[in-house]
């Protein structure tokens, strides 16, 4: 299995600066992080994969078929590389999914992301559980969350995602959004609609919603902390009023604020215990520095995304906006407006030639 260097030697695509590279490495980090959900890591034949991927000179599905070939060629299994093998083949489908544009926002998507991550690998990819489950937690002291009964799921899903679907994040402030995502992500992990890995499709799922936004997914929320993102969720939907213990989203939008905002809030598994007293150690205050504190404007999702894309480089054009964040030409000078009449935004130096400045009033941290 891959020590803890693999991170290291995947964000050097990053640093490297090349666009496609970098996002491929950011998949597949994501996509290795996301194992520890469930107790699992990769090998390092799956990273020597990824790296031959990211390099160009193979591609997502031959970097499958790679891993498929050398599973079946090893004839001496153990229980250890069994579950090697579950995370060396779901990693390489978290990659491919993430890769593409296409998403629906649907639960028929998340069903068949949750097919695409597990055919062969579960007998129940893709397919709704009919039985009634329970999952001893260690920050519950071994209590587990109560999850959809199964005879509800289908409702219970339609309803929360047309629940969904009919909210308007317009107008709604990005602390605002981000707090609602968290709950509508907390909301439908509890329905539980699948036997084994709902919190990886989950995230996957959610990934891919999120760029809907034109958000970029910061990709070290998941490679670092994908079991504090489990374990947010489990607090998310936890009570015991004889006990005090209310569900609460706090850290769930701590975690979020990483994924979205390039916020570095410290995320600390022990905090999450219902055991846990020690107020002053709160995970509620006092982020270390970010990169971009842009999450105190008075700005939309889609408008932080440009955001951002702006103050990385202030030469960007219209159409690279298009490109990277999925939206229409149209939707881009909308926003490039609407930033401008917010004054956080302004033109230098023309229109063909000119740059542009992200203003002081939208400057609250440090641009790197």
């Amino acid at each position: 299995m891959p020590d803890q260097n693999w991170q290291f030697e995947l964000e050097e695509y990053i640093r490297q600066g090349e666009p496609e590279r970098a996002e491929k490495s950011g998949a597949w980090q994501t996509a290795i992080g996301l194992q520890a959900v469930d107790g699992l890591k990769t090998s390092d034949y799956l990273l020597d994969t990824a790296k031959d991927h990211i390099e160009g000179k193979i591609t997502i599905d031959e970097a499958q078929k790679r891993i498929y070939s050398y599973y079946e060629q090893r004839t001496a299994r153990t229980e250890v590389e069994d579950n090697t093998k579950e995370a060396d083949i779901v990693s390489a489908r978290i990659t491919k999914i993430l890769g593409e544009r296409a998403f629906q926002f649907s639960p028929a998507e998340w069903i068949t992301i949750h097919c695409r991550l597990f055919e062969g690998v579960f007998a129940h990819a893709g397919k709704i559980r009919q039985y009634n489950i329970s999952k001893k937690e260690w920050i519950l002291n071994g209590e587990s969350v109560i999850y959809a009964d199964f005879n509800s799921i289908r409702e219970t899903l339609d309803y929360d995602f047309a629940t969904e679907k009919r909210f308007s994040y317009e107008g709604l402030s990005v602390e605002a959004s981000v707090k609602h995502l968290a709950k509508f992500a907390s909301d439908i992990w509890q329905i539980h609609p699948f036997g084994e890995g709902n919190t990886r499709a989950a995230a996957v799922f959610m990934i891919k919603y999120m760029k809907t936004f034109g958000l970029r997914v910061n990709n070290d929320a998941f490679c670092e902390n994908s079991w504090y993102f489990r374990n947010a969720l489990v607090r998310a939907n936890y009570n015991d009023l004889q006990k005090g213990i209310h569900s609460t989203t706090k850290f769930l939008e701590l975690f979020f604020a990483n994924l979205l905002l390039g916020t570095n809030y410290e995320l600390k598994n022990r905090y999450m215990h219902v055991d846990f007293v020690d107020e002053n150690a709160s995970q509620s205050i006092n982020p270390k520095a970010s990169k971009y504190q842009f999450d105190t404007l008075e700005c939309s999702l889609e408008e932080l995304a440009v955001l951002e894309l702006v103050a990385k480089n202030p030469s960007v054009k219209q159409q690279e906006l298009v490109e990277a964040t999925g939206k229409s030409i149209a939707t881009i000078k909308r926003i490039m407006k609407s930033l401008q009449d917010k004054n956080y935004i302004r033109r230098e130096s023309g229109k063909r030639y000119g740059r542009w400045e992200v203003l002081e009033s939208a400057r609250t941290g440090t641009f790197l």
